[in-house]
């Protein structure tokens, strides 16, 4: 077996926690030799070589891993592109960058012949994307659907659990490390998108760029929607869903009133959970956490081992010769609530299930397109409105 010697760009909570793993297990194969930063002069309280110059990490003969955790994608995109020329197998945790260069990221690996990892970028300590490479390569997978954000999921499990108001169990979050200070990839559903995008592509072989699919989070939510969901004995859950419909692909990112009987109901705190769905084997789960330095540290510690063995992600479903096709023609009921009927005017439903109104709030059930919901999502996150996936069963 031989050695890795990595350069690490970043040294935030993931980067901290790989350091934290990797001194916890002693490792003798694997070495952190140089770590990249903006400030060299802050201290760390840890025994590392520290650079901000990213050519010390690049020039250094010794280092033959590059690991990235940090925060900028268009930062992070440059170094694993450079990794790649210079082939240079490198392990990356940015899930943005990822969703949106990931096509090109995939050629420069066939071109060069080098590895990119990026299992830690899905869905924190859960090995999700090495999973479908290696046991869901085949036609019957029909869909992937769970809870990618171990963030979002904290804070509605601290709402609905202990009936925490939301500012509160965002601040909570936030204060133990779960929650960035500025919270809108999370709370807005991005972070979900973009791990979406990923699995998709492992799960069915097709890159969806991120602006073509619906996204919508949970910061519009109010008491009135976690009434109703407790009224309904249902919990308000961000879910990522993909599914392949006969010979079409339909993804979206949105809040919904999960039921009882659902696997992902009571995936709490700070956890992720992922349910895919097949053909014979029916559903099966895969549970971890999703967020917090350790965890993460963990998995791209499994990509760095990865390494060891010269691993590579195949894209076995990315050759197929009949791929589905992305379509947003596809219609499911939602709960919509809204202020005023301008707010009700946006919304062309197909059929209507159920109408509230009082002097409280007003909601509406019904059906709508996934493709007209797309059209106005960035107007439904300027208003005084909340959506949320509303599943019959």
């Amino acid at each position: 077996m031989k050695n890795l010697n990595i350069g690490l760009f970043g040294f935030g909570n993931v980067g901290r926690g790989l350091y934290a793993v990797l001194h916890r297990i002693n490792s003798q194969s694997v070495h952190i030799k140089r770590v990249c930063v903006r400030d060299i002069n802050k201290d760390r309280g840890v025994k590392a070589e520290f650079t901000s110059n990213a050519d010390d990490i690049f020039e250094d003969k010794d280092i033959n891993l590059i690991v990235e955790v940090i925060d900028d994608a268009e930062a992070a995109y440059d170094i694993v592109k450079r990794a790649l020329k210079m082939r240079i197998p490198v392990v990356s945790g940015n899930k943005k960058m990822l969703g949106h260069h990931l096509p090109e990221l995939i050629d420069l690996q066939e071109q060069y012949n080098t590895a990119l990892l990026y299992d830690a970028s899905a869905c924190g300590s859960i090995p999700v994307i090495r999973n479908l490479e290696e046991y869901y390569d085949n036609d019957l997978l029909f869909s992937v659907k769970g809870i990618l954000n171990g963030s979002s999921n904290f804070i509605l499990s601290k709402i609905f659990n202990e009936k925490m108001g939301y500012k509160e169990a965002l601040k909570l979050a936030q204060d133990l490390g779960f929650a960035e200070s500025n919270p809108t990839l999370d709370i807005d559903g991005w972070d979900s998108l973009y791990k979406l995008i990923i699995i998709t592509m492992h799960a069915f072989g097709v890159y969806v760029a991120p602006e073509e699919i619906l996204t919508y989070g949970i910061s519009t939510m109010n008491d009135a929607d976690i009434r109703f969901a407790h009224e309904k004995e249902r919990r308000i859950k961000l879910v990522a869903h993909v599914e392949k419909v006969e010979d079409k692909l339909i993804m979206c990112v949105l809040p919904q009133l999960i039921s009882r009987n659902k696997y992902i109901y009571s995936v709490e705190d700070e956890f992720n959970g992922v349910v895919i769905k097949g053909l014979f084997y029916d559903k099966q789960f895969m549970f971890g956490r999703g967020a917090g330095g350790y965890p993460t540290g963990s998995a791209v510690l499994s990509d760095i081992t990865a390494c060891l063995y010269d691993y590579k992600y195949e894209y076995k479903k990315r050759n197929d010769s009949q791929l589905p096709t992305y379509t947003t023609d596809y219609k499911f009921r939602v709960y919509y609530r809204y202020s005023d009927y301008a707010d009700l005017d946006l919304i062309k439903f197909d059929t209507v299930l159920e109408n509230y109104i009082s002097d409280e709030y007003k909601y509406v059930v019904g059906t709508v397109s996934l493709r007209d919901l797309h059209k106005i999502q960035d107007e439904l996150r300027k208003r005084d409105v909340f959506i949320a996936a509303y599943p019959n069963d």
